[in-house]
């Protein structure tokens, strides 16, 4: 049976940025997934949150754990992906200046989830938000 973490993210606290890639981690170790693995649920998982972080006013992340895989959804109410197309290119960010000052909103986040995943959907509506699902097997 699958078991099921589900973490609430506030849309501008730095702060808590990663408490939830952070959580799954410690999870993953305990089920023994291979290292390798690990890294590239953390970035996708870290990269999805930072996202909600910056850019949404919440959102909610879901991390389902399967025998073989960990299915990661995450859902925001924001302002929604424009261009999702457009939003893939490496170095593309709507982030503003601020977020940007503080280190962050380089354009990376999307290219970089779907470059650690192996499958990826996205559903974005402007205005309303957007919801990530994200497989990853191991």
């Amino acid at each position: 049976m699958a078991e099921i973490l589900e973490f609430h993210i506030k849309g501008g606290d730095f702060n808590l940025a990663g408490k939830a890639s952070s959580k799954i981690k410690k999870k993953l170790i305990q089920l023994g997934v291979e290292t390798s693995t690990i890294k590239r649920i953390v970035v996708a998982t870290y990269e999805a949150e930072l996202n909600v972080v910056a850019h949404a006013r919440e959102g909610k992340l879901t991390a389902i754990f399967e025998p073989d895989s960990i299915r990661i959804i995450i859902a925001d109410s924001g302002p929604g992906i424009e261009d999702i197309d457009l939003a893939m290119e490496a170095g593309f960010s709507t982030a503003t200046k601020k977020v940007r000052e503080m280190g962050f909103g380089a354009g990376m986040g999307l290219p970089n989830i779907r470059k650690n995943t192996d499958e990826l959907e996205i559903e974005s509506k402007v205005g309303v938000g957007t919801r990530l699902e994200m497989i990853i097997y191991y």
